[in-house]
């Protein structure tokens, strides 16, 4: 199984980034990352949030690919605990699923059809974060999961 990360916007603070690079080689020690970024809007003017939403929801859309699942990260998304994404993604592996895609919107979230799209949506909390920790956070989060399945000592039951 390959996981891929369809992100919106570039991790520029270099604290995250290296946090995040860990991350993704600790994944890599279980199955092929793959990380893709796209352009996060601009929009000119901050009240045009819909423009910038719409924007970075087509370029999302242009990216989903045809086959595999996809999982939206949306803060109106279903709240698993650790041992339940582990299960998922165990499920997934048992069912034969090719590649596990993750979307992660822009600062404004997501669009209707992309959510629509997805074969799930999850909230990795009630809290709101940036874009950029999200991917921290979710990075660290599937790491802890193939580390449950795999019963190794990284998650303390």
């Amino acid at each position: 199984m390959k996981i891929r990360l369809l992100c919106v916007g570039k991790i520029t603070d270099s604290s995250l980034r290296d946090l995040i690079q860990d991350y993704s080689g600790r994944i890599q020690r279980y199955f092929p990352l793959e990380t893709l970024e796209l352009k996060e809007e601009k929009g000119g003017k901050k009240g045009d949030r819909n423009y910038i939403v719409q924007q970075e929801g087509e370029q999302l859309l242009a990216r989903l690919p045809s086959s595999g699942c996809i999982i939206a990260l949306d803060e109106r998304g279903k709240s698993i605990s650790s041992e339940g994404l582990a299960d998922f993604i165990g499920g997934q592996m048992l069912e034969g699923i090719p590649e596990l895609t993750f979307v992660i919107g822009g600062a404004y979230g997501l669009t209707d059809e992309v959510r629509q799209k997805a074969n799930r949506i999850l909230s990795l909390s009630a809290m709101t974060f940036t874009h950029q920790m999200a991917r921290l956070f979710l990075l660290e989060q599937i790491y802890r999961s193939l580390t449950i399945l795999r019963n190794e000592p990284y998650h303390n039951r």
